[in-house]
């Protein structure tokens, strides 16, 4: 069964939300009103509404690295990775975790980078060469 998710949670700003998920990272929006907007956020539905942010701690150990949990993220191909990574580093965006390949030579290797929007909610991408490898252990 193949689906696309849809994950709604809390941003302090629509307009700062419009210009990280719409003008950074390239997200098509979609319907809105004055407490909401949806975007399509890579093949996926979110839905983010005026409230606070959830609480955020740096707990997920992943290989060498403590990451922020909870966190969203989504799987690209390896070259989308890479220039979103690209497109991110021009702009300056600040990182939690720098685009970075880990497990390397192992199974599930993958690139992964974190950073936050402009609310504080932490976002990690990954990149595969294979997709087919994402579950390999």
């Amino acid at each position: 069964m193949q689906s696309i998710f849809h994950l709604a949670y809390h941003v302090t700003d629509l307009d700062q939300a419009r210009k990280f998920y719409g003008d950074i990272l390239g997200c098509k929006e979609g319907r809105s009103t004055d407490t909401w907007v949806d975007f399509d956020f890579f093949g996926h539905q979110i839905s983010l509404h005026l409230g606070p942010v959830f609480a955020v701690t740096n707990t997920g150990k992943v290989g060498h690295h403590m990451v922020p949990m909870p966190h969203l993220g989504v799987i690209l191909q390896m070259a989308d990775w890479q220039a979103l990574a690209d497109r991110l580093s021009a702009l300056n965006i600040e990182f939690v975790l720098k685009p970075n390949i880990r497990f390397a030579g192992e199974p599930g290797e993958q690139a992964t980078m974190f950073f936050l929007d402009l609310c504080g909610n932490p976002i990690e991408v990954k990149g595969f060469n294979d997709l087919a490898q994402v579950y390999a252990t």
